[in-house]
C-alpha cells in the first residue's frame, strides 16, 4: 500500500503482512503483561528466536545451495530448557518467533 502526500509518500507492506504484524504485536504485549518484572524480555526472546543463519554452503554447477536453520530459536530453546524458572510467556514468545523463522526459511528456499 502506498499513500501519497504531495512530495512524499508512506509505503506500507502488503495488507496480509501488516495484519500479521499487528496480531504479533498484540500477542507480545499481552504476554509481556503477564510478567511481573522485566516485561521487555518477551520481545527479546521473540526477536532472537526469529534469527536464521546458513550452516552449510555448496556451490554446484546448477547454482548455489545453502542450508539454513533457525539458529536463534535453538539458542533460546536450550537457554529456556536449562533455566528452571522459564515463564510460559517467554516460551510462547519464542515459539511465535520460531514460526516467523520458519516463514523466513520458506521464503529463503522459494525465492
Amino acid at each position: 500500500m502506498e499513500f501519497n502526500f504531495g512530495d512524499f509518500a508512506i509505503v506500507l507492506p502488503p495488507l496480509h503482512i501488516t495484519i500479521i504484524a499487528i496480531i504479533i504485536i498484540f500477542f507480545l504485549v499481552r504476554w509481556s503483561r503477564q510478567l511481573e518484572t522485566r516485561r521487555f524480555t518477551v520481545f527479546l526472546y521473540f526477536l532472537i528466536s526469529t534469527y536464521i543463519a546458513p550452516v552449510f554452503y555448496r556451490s554446484t554447477e546448477e547454482g548455489v545451495f545453502e542450508l539454513w536453520i533457525p539458529l536463534g530459536f535453538i539458542v533460546v530453546f536450550f537457554y529456556l530448557f536449562r533455566n528452571k524458572r522459564s515463564h510460559p510467556s517467554k516460551v510462547k514468545a519464542s515459539l511465535l518467533g520460531f514460526f516467523i523463522a520458519l516463514y523466513q526459511l520458506i521464503l529463503q528456499y522459494i525465492g
